[in-house]
Protein backbone atom coordinates (compact mmCIF):
# COMPACT_ATOMS: atom_id res chain seq x y z
CA UNK A 1 0.00 0.00 0.00
CA UNK A 2 0.87 3.67 -0.54
CA UNK A 3 1.27 6.66 1.23
CA UNK A 4 -0.53 9.52 -0.95
CA UNK A 5 -0.17 13.01 -0.39
CA UNK A 6 -2.68 15.36 -2.01
CA UNK A 7 -1.34 19.03 -2.32
CA UNK A 8 -4.62 21.20 -3.06
CA UNK A 9 -5.95 24.83 -2.59
CA UNK A 10 -7.54 24.66 0.36
CA UNK A 11 -11.49 26.17 -1.70
CA UNK A 12 -14.00 24.35 -2.05
CA UNK A 13 -14.02 23.40 -5.43
CA UNK A 14 -10.97 21.74 -5.31
CA UNK A 15 -11.62 20.36 -2.22
CA UNK A 16 -14.88 18.56 -4.00
CA UNK A 17 -12.75 17.14 -6.57
CA UNK A 18 -9.72 16.41 -4.21
CA UNK A 19 -11.13 14.50 -0.79
CA UNK A 20 -13.84 12.05 -2.83
CA UNK A 21 -10.51 11.30 -5.05
CA UNK A 22 -8.36 10.38 -1.64
CA UNK A 23 -11.83 8.53 -0.30
CA UNK A 24 -11.45 5.83 -2.87
CA UNK A 25 -7.64 5.03 -2.69
CA UNK A 26 -8.10 5.17 1.03
CA UNK A 27 -11.03 2.37 0.78
CA UNK A 28 -8.43 0.58 -1.64
CA UNK A 29 -5.93 0.37 1.76
CA UNK A 30 -3.56 3.29 0.95
CA UNK A 31 -2.50 5.77 3.48
CA UNK A 32 -4.09 10.16 2.99
CA UNK A 33 -2.31 13.16 4.06
CA UNK A 34 -3.60 16.14 2.70
CA UNK A 35 -1.31 19.63 2.34
CA UNK A 36 -3.18 22.71 2.26
CA UNK A 37 -4.16 25.16 4.06
CA UNK A 38 -5.88 25.93 7.08
CA UNK A 39 -9.17 26.41 5.79
CA UNK A 40 -9.38 22.95 4.27
CA UNK A 41 -8.43 21.21 7.88
CA UNK A 42 -12.20 20.86 8.86
CA UNK A 43 -13.37 19.16 6.10
CA UNK A 44 -10.07 16.99 5.58
CA UNK A 45 -10.60 15.77 9.32
CA UNK A 46 -14.07 15.20 8.52
CA UNK A 47 -13.39 12.75 5.68
CA UNK A 48 -11.12 10.82 7.79
CA UNK A 49 -7.43 12.06 6.34
CA UNK A 50 -4.51 13.26 8.11
CA UNK A 51 -3.79 17.16 7.35
CA UNK A 52 -0.92 19.34 7.52
CA UNK A 53 -1.48 23.14 7.28
CA UNK A 54 0.58 24.85 4.32
CA UNK A 55 0.86 28.51 3.97
CA UNK A 56 -1.78 31.29 5.50
CA UNK A 57 -5.28 30.71 5.11
CA UNK A 58 -6.31 34.65 5.26
CA UNK A 59 -8.58 35.75 2.35
CA UNK A 60 -10.16 39.22 2.57
CA UNK A 61 -13.30 39.24 2.39
CA UNK A 62 -14.11 41.56 -0.30
CA UNK A 63 -12.29 39.72 -2.58
CA UNK A 64 -15.70 37.51 -2.93
CA UNK A 65 -17.14 40.48 -4.29
CA UNK A 66 -14.35 41.23 -6.76
CA UNK A 67 -14.69 40.12 -10.89
CA UNK A 68 -13.12 40.20 -14.13
CA UNK A 69 -9.97 42.45 -14.52
CA UNK A 70 -9.21 43.33 -11.03
CA UNK A 71 -9.87 39.80 -10.50
CA UNK A 72 -7.40 38.50 -12.30
CA UNK A 73 -4.52 40.85 -10.99
CA UNK A 74 -5.72 40.37 -7.38
CA UNK A 75 -6.02 36.07 -8.23
CA UNK A 76 -2.22 36.42 -9.10
CA UNK A 77 -0.58 38.21 -6.29
CA UNK A 78 -2.45 35.94 -3.75
CA UNK A 79 -1.10 33.13 -6.04
CA UNK A 80 2.16 33.96 -5.63
CA UNK A 81 2.38 34.41 -2.18
CA UNK A 82 0.76 30.84 -1.53
CA UNK A 83 3.09 29.59 -3.66
CA UNK A 84 6.24 30.92 -2.06
CA UNK A 85 4.48 29.50 1.38
CA UNK A 86 3.87 26.27 -0.18
CA UNK A 87 7.49 25.98 -1.77
CA UNK A 88 9.07 26.90 1.88
CA UNK A 89 6.65 24.61 3.99
CA UNK A 90 5.54 21.52 1.59
CA UNK A 91 8.79 19.95 0.75
CA UNK A 92 9.91 19.66 4.34
CA UNK A 93 6.17 18.45 5.52
CA UNK A 94 6.34 15.96 2.96
CA UNK A 95 9.23 14.45 4.03
CA UNK A 96 8.15 14.34 7.68
CA UNK A 97 4.77 12.46 6.88
CA UNK A 98 6.68 9.55 4.68
CA UNK A 99 4.83 10.49 1.76
CA UNK A 100 5.33 8.06 -1.10
CA UNK A 101 3.41 9.89 -3.97
CA UNK A 102 1.89 12.61 -4.60
CA UNK A 103 -1.51 14.05 -6.04
CA UNK A 104 -1.29 17.35 -6.61
CA UNK A 105 -3.76 20.00 -7.58
CA UNK A 106 -3.18 21.11 -11.65
CA UNK A 107 -3.56 24.64 -9.74
CA UNK A 108 -0.90 24.14 -7.37
CA UNK A 109 1.83 25.25 -10.24
CA UNK A 110 4.54 24.57 -7.66
CA UNK A 111 3.86 20.93 -6.97
CA UNK A 112 5.82 19.26 -9.80
CA UNK A 113 9.08 21.43 -8.67
CA UNK A 114 8.26 19.87 -4.78
CA UNK A 115 7.80 16.58 -5.61
CA UNK A 116 10.97 16.73 -7.79
CA UNK A 117 12.78 18.39 -4.87
CA UNK A 118 12.04 15.79 -2.24
CA UNK A 119 12.41 12.86 -5.11
CA UNK A 120 8.83 11.51 -5.01
CA UNK A 121 6.49 10.90 -7.93
CA UNK A 122 3.63 12.93 -8.70
CA UNK A 123 0.30 13.13 -10.65
CA UNK A 124 -1.32 16.04 -11.51
CA UNK A 125 -5.04 16.01 -11.02
CA UNK A 126 -7.21 19.08 -12.14
CA UNK A 127 -9.49 20.17 -9.77
CA UNK A 128 -11.07 22.99 -11.90
CA UNK A 129 -10.80 23.32 -16.17
CA UNK A 130 -7.69 21.49 -17.19
CA UNK A 131 -5.19 24.12 -17.66
CA UNK A 132 -3.42 22.61 -20.15
CA UNK A 133 -2.26 25.58 -22.63
CA UNK A 134 -2.50 24.47 -26.48
CA UNK A 135 -2.88 27.16 -29.28
CA UNK A 136 -5.94 25.40 -30.67
CA UNK A 137 -7.75 26.16 -27.74
CA UNK A 138 -9.02 29.75 -26.15
CA UNK A 139 -7.16 30.39 -22.54
CA UNK A 140 -9.68 29.37 -19.91
CA UNK A 141 -9.55 32.83 -18.48
CA UNK A 142 -11.51 33.72 -21.76
CA UNK A 143 -14.90 33.41 -23.04
CA UNK A 144 -13.93 32.84 -26.30
CA UNK A 145 -14.82 29.76 -28.35
CA UNK A 146 -13.44 27.20 -30.42
CA UNK A 147 -12.71 28.03 -33.40
CA UNK A 148 -9.63 26.21 -36.27
CA UNK A 149 -9.42 29.24 -38.00
CA UNK A 150 -5.46 30.30 -38.47
CA UNK A 151 -6.15 34.18 -37.19
CA UNK A 152 -8.08 32.90 -34.07
CA UNK A 153 -5.56 30.69 -33.31
CA UNK A 154 -2.94 33.35 -33.87
CA UNK A 155 -4.85 34.89 -31.25
CA UNK A 156 -5.09 32.68 -28.88
CA UNK A 157 -0.93 32.17 -28.71
CA UNK A 158 -1.00 36.14 -28.33
CA UNK A 159 -3.51 35.57 -25.18
CA UNK A 160 -1.51 32.88 -23.49
CA UNK A 161 1.71 34.93 -23.94
CA UNK A 162 0.28 38.08 -22.08
CA UNK A 163 -0.90 35.71 -19.43
CA UNK A 164 2.25 34.34 -19.21
CA UNK A 165 4.03 37.84 -18.86
CA UNK A 166 1.48 38.96 -16.25
CA UNK A 167 1.60 35.78 -13.97
CA UNK A 168 6.15 35.67 -14.02
CA UNK A 169 6.19 37.03 -10.23
CA UNK A 170 4.31 33.35 -9.80
CA UNK A 171 6.56 31.41 -12.62
CA UNK A 172 9.74 33.34 -11.07
CA UNK A 173 8.99 32.42 -7.68
CA UNK A 174 8.93 28.54 -9.13
CA UNK A 175 12.13 29.08 -11.08
CA UNK A 176 14.06 30.60 -8.38
CA UNK A 177 13.02 27.18 -6.25
CA UNK A 178 14.08 24.73 -8.64
CA UNK A 179 17.60 26.57 -9.74
CA UNK A 180 18.37 26.69 -6.13
CA UNK A 181 17.38 22.71 -6.12
CA UNK A 182 19.33 22.33 -9.05
CA UNK A 183 16.55 21.14 -10.87
CA UNK A 184 16.22 21.83 -14.48
CA UNK A 185 14.21 24.84 -15.56
CA UNK A 186 11.21 24.34 -16.84
CA UNK A 187 10.88 25.56 -20.94
CA UNK A 188 7.13 25.76 -21.14
CA UNK A 189 3.81 26.34 -19.04
CA UNK A 190 3.12 22.49 -19.38
CA UNK A 191 6.31 21.39 -17.88
CA UNK A 192 4.99 21.47 -14.64
CA UNK A 193 2.47 18.89 -14.72
CA UNK A 194 3.16 15.11 -14.55
CA UNK A 195 4.94 13.25 -16.93
CA UNK A 196 3.15 9.67 -15.16
CA UNK A 197 -0.43 10.97 -15.73
CA UNK A 198 -2.71 14.19 -15.72
CA UNK A 199 -6.32 13.34 -14.33
CA UNK A 200 -8.98 15.55 -15.58
CA UNK A 201 -13.07 15.26 -13.71
CA UNK A 202 -14.09 16.89 -16.90
CA UNK A 203 -15.44 14.14 -19.66
CA UNK A 204 -14.26 14.81 -22.87
CA UNK A 205 -17.61 15.83 -24.36
CA UNK A 206 -17.41 19.31 -22.60
CA UNK A 207 -14.29 20.30 -23.49
CA UNK A 208 -12.91 22.07 -26.87
CA UNK A 209 -11.53 19.11 -29.56
CA UNK A 210 -7.93 18.85 -28.77
CA UNK A 211 -5.56 17.39 -31.02
CA UNK A 212 -2.12 17.99 -28.40
CA UNK A 213 -2.87 16.36 -25.37
CA UNK A 214 -0.10 14.05 -24.42
CA UNK A 215 -1.00 10.12 -24.20
CA UNK A 216 -0.70 10.49 -20.34
CA UNK A 217 -4.11 12.60 -19.60
CA UNK A 218 -6.39 10.74 -19.04
CA UNK A 219 -10.67 12.46 -19.00
CA UNK A 220 -12.04 10.23 -16.06
CA UNK A 221 -15.32 12.09 -15.28
CA UNK A 222 -16.48 14.10 -12.53
CA UNK A 223 -15.98 12.68 -8.50
CA UNK A 224 -19.49 13.65 -7.41
CA UNK A 225 -19.56 12.93 -3.32
CA UNK A 226 -20.81 14.17 -0.29
CA UNK A 227 -17.54 13.08 1.23
CA UNK A 228 -16.22 16.00 2.80
CA UNK A 229 -19.56 18.02 2.26
CA UNK A 230 -21.52 19.54 5.54
CA UNK A 231 -24.57 18.13 6.15
CA UNK A 232 -27.04 21.21 5.59
CA UNK A 233 -30.83 21.77 6.52
CA UNK A 234 -32.98 22.67 4.29
CA UNK A 235 -36.61 23.46 4.04
CA UNK A 236 -37.65 20.41 1.30
CA UNK A 237 -41.18 20.98 2.59
CA UNK A 238 -41.23 24.11 1.06
CA UNK A 239 -40.92 22.88 -2.22
CA UNK A 240 -43.84 22.57 -5.16
CA UNK A 241 -44.72 21.02 -8.14
CA UNK A 242 -43.36 24.21 -10.30
CA UNK A 243 -40.40 23.79 -12.21
CA UNK A 244 -37.10 24.73 -9.72
CA UNK A 245 -34.57 26.88 -10.58
CA UNK A 246 -31.65 26.52 -8.66
CA UNK A 247 -29.38 29.75 -8.85
CA UNK A 248 -25.32 29.26 -6.73
CA UNK A 249 -22.77 31.29 -7.18
CA UNK A 250 -20.27 29.20 -5.65
CA UNK A 251 -17.89 30.09 -2.33
CA UNK A 252 -15.50 32.29 -3.68
CA UNK A 253 -17.28 35.29 -5.72
CA UNK A 254 -21.00 35.20 -3.59
CA UNK A 255 -21.01 38.29 -2.35
CA UNK A 256 -22.46 40.34 -5.18
CA UNK A 257 -25.60 41.46 -3.84
CA UNK A 258 -27.08 43.00 -6.98
CA UNK A 259 -26.66 40.05 -9.05
CA UNK A 260 -28.71 37.79 -6.99
CA UNK A 261 -31.50 40.80 -6.61
CA UNK A 262 -31.47 40.92 -10.29
CA UNK A 263 -31.60 36.78 -10.84
CA UNK A 264 -34.43 37.15 -8.61
CA UNK A 265 -36.26 39.83 -10.45
CA UNK A 266 -35.72 37.77 -13.98
CA UNK A 267 -37.22 34.95 -12.33
CA UNK A 268 -40.16 36.50 -10.29
CA UNK A 269 -42.59 37.01 -13.21
CA UNK A 270 -41.78 33.60 -14.52
CA UNK A 271 -43.86 30.38 -13.02
CA UNK A 272 -41.44 28.73 -11.65
CA UNK A 273 -39.53 28.16 -8.04
CA UNK A 274 -36.50 29.51 -7.20
CA UNK A 275 -33.85 28.25 -4.81
CA UNK A 276 -30.79 30.69 -4.07
CA UNK A 277 -27.80 29.26 -2.49
CA UNK A 278 -25.96 32.09 -1.16
CA UNK A 279 -22.69 29.92 -1.00
CA UNK A 280 -21.76 31.33 2.95
CA UNK A 281 -21.04 34.61 1.38
CA UNK A 282 -23.99 36.36 2.96
CA UNK A 283 -26.87 36.00 5.16
CA UNK A 284 -30.01 35.65 3.93
CA UNK A 285 -31.04 38.62 6.06
CA UNK A 286 -28.90 40.74 3.67
CA UNK A 287 -31.03 39.18 0.73
CA UNK A 288 -34.68 39.13 2.28
CA UNK A 289 -36.61 41.37 0.38
CA UNK A 290 -35.64 40.05 -3.00
CA UNK A 291 -38.64 39.79 -5.90
CA UNK A 292 -40.53 36.69 -6.42
CA UNK A 293 -40.35 35.05 -2.49
CA UNK A 294 -37.29 33.05 -3.28
CA UNK A 295 -36.12 30.17 -1.06
CA UNK A 296 -33.27 31.75 0.25
CA UNK A 297 -30.56 29.29 2.06
CA UNK A 298 -27.08 30.23 3.03
CA UNK A 299 -25.93 26.87 2.20
CA UNK A 300 -28.02 24.06 0.11
CA UNK A 301 -27.71 20.45 -0.07
CA UNK A 302 -26.52 20.68 -3.82
CA UNK A 303 -26.27 17.15 -4.92
CA UNK A 304 -30.14 16.65 -3.41
CA UNK A 305 -31.52 19.91 -5.28
CA UNK A 306 -30.40 19.42 -8.41
CA UNK A 307 -32.00 16.13 -8.46
CA UNK A 308 -35.36 17.89 -8.71
CA UNK A 309 -33.90 21.04 -10.53
CA UNK A 310 -35.20 22.11 -14.25
CA UNK A 311 -32.31 24.89 -14.63
CA UNK A 312 -29.21 26.17 -13.14
CA UNK A 313 -27.98 29.49 -13.04
CA UNK A 314 -24.90 29.40 -12.16
CA UNK A 315 -21.37 30.93 -11.99
CA UNK A 316 -19.81 28.40 -14.08
CA UNK A 317 -17.42 26.74 -11.45
CA UNK A 318 -16.44 23.79 -12.92
CA UNK A 319 -18.12 21.27 -10.14
CA UNK A 320 -21.58 22.86 -9.84
CA UNK A 321 -21.62 22.74 -13.54
CA UNK A 322 -20.48 18.76 -13.80
CA UNK A 323 -22.90 17.59 -11.07
CA UNK A 324 -25.48 20.09 -12.99
CA UNK A 325 -25.05 17.88 -16.08
CA UNK A 326 -24.79 14.19 -13.79
CA UNK A 327 -28.72 15.29 -13.60
CA UNK A 328 -29.33 16.75 -17.28
CA UNK A 329 -29.91 19.92 -15.73
CA UNK A 330 -29.25 22.76 -18.49
CA UNK A 331 -27.26 26.08 -17.47
CA UNK A 332 -27.66 29.38 -17.61
CA UNK A 333 -23.65 30.63 -16.79
CA UNK A 334 -23.16 33.99 -15.44
CA UNK A 335 -18.95 33.38 -15.19
CA UNK A 336 -17.38 35.94 -12.38
CA UNK A 337 -13.78 35.43 -12.57
CA UNK A 338 -10.88 32.95 -13.36
CA UNK A 339 -11.61 29.68 -15.57
CA UNK A 340 -15.11 30.08 -14.73
CA UNK A 341 -14.94 31.77 -18.35
CA UNK A 342 -13.73 29.24 -19.79
CA UNK A 343 -16.31 26.55 -18.30
CA UNK A 344 -19.07 28.99 -19.15
CA UNK A 345 -17.76 28.89 -23.04
CA UNK A 346 -17.99 25.20 -23.04
CA UNK A 347 -21.34 25.20 -21.75
CA UNK A 348 -22.63 27.54 -24.50
CA UNK A 349 -20.31 25.67 -27.22
CA UNK A 350 -21.56 21.97 -26.26
CA UNK A 351 -25.06 23.20 -26.23
CA UNK A 352 -26.17 22.56 -22.89
CA UNK A 353 -26.48 25.90 -22.05
CA UNK A 354 -26.52 29.99 -22.36
CA UNK A 355 -23.82 32.24 -21.64
CA UNK A 356 -24.26 35.98 -20.56
CA UNK A 357 -21.39 38.73 -19.62
CA UNK A 358 -21.94 40.43 -16.25
CA UNK A 359 -20.82 43.65 -17.55
CA UNK A 360 -23.84 43.89 -20.00
CA UNK A 361 -26.36 41.69 -18.01
CA UNK A 362 -30.13 43.04 -17.19
CA UNK A 363 -33.23 41.57 -16.35
CA UNK A 364 -34.95 41.38 -19.44
CA UNK A 365 -31.89 39.44 -20.92
CA UNK A 366 -31.56 36.97 -18.00
CA UNK A 367 -35.14 36.37 -18.30
CA UNK A 368 -35.56 35.70 -21.73
CA UNK A 369 -32.39 33.45 -21.50
CA UNK A 370 -33.97 31.74 -18.48
CA UNK A 371 -37.20 30.79 -21.02
CA UNK A 372 -35.32 29.80 -24.14
CA UNK A 373 -33.56 27.35 -22.36
CA UNK A 374 -36.28 26.05 -20.47
CA UNK A 375 -38.59 25.94 -23.28
CA UNK A 376 -36.40 24.79 -26.24
CA UNK A 377 -35.75 21.28 -26.13
CA UNK A 378 -32.37 21.19 -27.49
CA UNK A 379 -30.52 22.74 -24.40
CA UNK A 380 -31.80 19.34 -22.49
CA UNK A 381 -31.15 16.80 -25.12
CA UNK A 382 -27.79 18.33 -25.00
CA UNK A 383 -27.79 17.95 -21.06
CA UNK A 384 -29.19 14.30 -21.69
CA UNK A 385 -26.47 13.43 -23.56
CA UNK A 386 -23.55 14.72 -21.65
CA UNK A 387 -25.14 12.96 -18.41
CA UNK A 388 -24.53 10.03 -20.64
CA UNK A 389 -21.02 10.87 -21.32
CA UNK A 390 -21.17 11.14 -17.04
CA UNK A 391 -22.35 8.04 -17.01
CA UNK A 392 -20.29 6.31 -18.75
CA UNK A 393 -16.62 8.02 -17.57
CA UNK A 394 -15.82 6.12 -14.97
CA UNK A 395 -15.35 8.70 -12.41
CA UNK A 396 -13.56 8.59 -8.87
CA UNK A 397 -12.71 4.75 -9.59
CA UNK A 398 -11.28 5.17 -13.25
CA UNK A 399 -9.00 7.94 -12.07
CA UNK A 400 -7.67 5.59 -8.58
CA UNK A 401 -7.43 2.62 -11.42
CA UNK A 402 -4.77 4.92 -13.34
CA UNK A 403 -3.00 6.28 -10.23
CA UNK A 404 -2.50 2.92 -8.17
CA UNK A 405 -1.23 1.74 -11.92
CA UNK A 406 1.29 4.52 -12.66
CA UNK A 407 2.79 4.42 -8.91
CA UNK A 408 2.90 0.98 -8.95
CA UNK A 409 4.88 0.85 -12.64
CA UNK A 410 6.91 4.30 -10.95
CA UNK A 411 8.17 1.89 -8.13
CA UNK A 412 9.00 -1.45 -9.59
CA UNK A 413 10.99 0.75 -12.06
CA UNK A 414 12.62 2.08 -9.38
CA UNK A 415 13.33 -0.97 -7.80
CA UNK A 416 14.74 -2.27 -11.11
CA UNK A 417 17.26 0.75 -11.56
CA UNK A 418 18.25 0.79 -7.61
CA UNK A 419 18.98 -3.21 -8.59
CA UNK A 420 21.16 -2.95 -11.60
CA UNK A 421 23.13 0.22 -9.72
CA UNK A 422 23.99 -2.73 -6.74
Amino acid sequence: MTHYGILCLGGTGHLNTMLPLGAELQRRGHSITVFSDARAERRTIEAGFNFRAIGSAEVDPDRAKVTGLRALFQGIDLFRARVIDSLREAPVAIQQAGIEALLVDMSAFEGGAIADSVQVPFITVCSSLMLYQDNDIPPTLTTWSYNPIWYFRLRNWLAYKLLWLLSRPVWSAIADYRKQCQLPPYSTYNDCFSKLATISHQVAEIEFPRRKLPPNFHFTGPFHSSIGRSKVDFPFEQLNSLPLIYVSLGTSRNRIKDLFSLIAEACATLDVQLVIALGGGLEPEEVSQLPGNPIVVKYAPQLELLKRASLCITHAGLNTVLESLNNAVPLVAIPLADDQLGVAARIAWSGAGELLSLSNLDVSKLRNTVQKVLNQKDYKRHAVRLQSAIHHSGGVKYAADIIEEVITQTKMQATLDLTRTL
